[in-house]
């Protein structure tokens, strides 16, 4: 399946109130997040600003990256450093793929303003009504999520 129908897929069963279990949602094996028309983590946001500035910050094609086979902008030569020290700790958690979503067993996007960084580390959600069910028990779903994504991404696959 090409990476437009996945993402359509995914998001017709979020919108539809739909499970997709863990299984179907396995075929779809794009680790990173990156949007319909895009190739860029995050919608192109900087991820180390959510650390640095505490809020979204759009990157820019002049300081930009590869990691995981994506395209990362960074708002400053300084945070394209800080990420490229330590990719793991600034990269979203599953990819930047929603949270509560992956908790459930599938992909929905992850929304560069629906985010929250727990424990160090950052996370996103779908939108600010998911985001709100997230927050109801951000431990059980981060526990549920860390279980599934290696699955629904495909990282448990062998070539």
């Amino acid at each position: 399946m090409n990476k437009i129908f996945k993402t359509i897929i995914s998001a017709a069963f979020l919108v539809l109130g739909g499970a997709v279990t863990a299984g179907a949602a396995a075929a779809a094996d794009d680790p990173i997040y990156t949007g319909v028309f895009s190739s860029n983590a995050v919608s192109g946001y900087d991820t180390v600003a959510y650390f640095t500035e505490g809020k979204p910050v759009k990157g820019s094609k002049k300081f930009q990256t590869e990691y995981m086979d994506t395209k990362w902008r960074f708002s400053s030569q300084e945070n394209l450093d800080t990420f490229l020290a330590d990719p793991v700790k600034y990269a979203p958690q599953y990819g930047g793929y929603c949270a509560w979503a992956m908790a459930g067993g599938y992909k929905a996007s992850g929304d560069p303003d629906q985010w929250k960084i727990v424990d160090g580390k950052l996370y996103l959600n779908y939108d600010a009504k998911i985001k709100a069910k997230w927050e109801v028990d951000i431990p059980g779903f981060i526990m549920k999520a860390d279980a599934s994504y290696p699955e629904v991404v495909g990282l448990n696959e062998e070539d």
